[in-house]
């Protein structure tokens, strides 16, 4: 991925849209990554990426549920957050 500094994106915005249509640009600022710019078809194949992710887990919690796999909710956030979910 290619890496511009946030002043070469302000001062080259347009060569950076015609970049982020190849691949995602990562804009750094005083040396550090602070965003990622990419296409519009990249950013919606994100997005159904997630989607699908995100319904593959309901599903996943629904068989579950059904075959009575749960546990307490004090017990769950103290798992999440001791990070057993990860």
């Amino acid at each position: 991925m290619e890496s511009l500094s946030a002043n070469e994106a302000k001062t080259h915005f347009g060569d950076l849209l015609l970049k982020v249509q190849r691949e995602p640009v990562q804009i750094n600022r005083n040396g550090k990554a602070i965003a990622v710019v990419l296409s519009v078809e990249d950013y919606q194949n994100l997005e159904v990426l997630k989607m699908q992710q995100l319904n593959a887990r309901v599903a996943q919690a629904r068989k579950d549920i059904i075959a009575g796999r749960t546990i307490e909710g004090e017990t769950f956030f103290d798992e999440l957050l001791a990070g057993k979910f990860d």
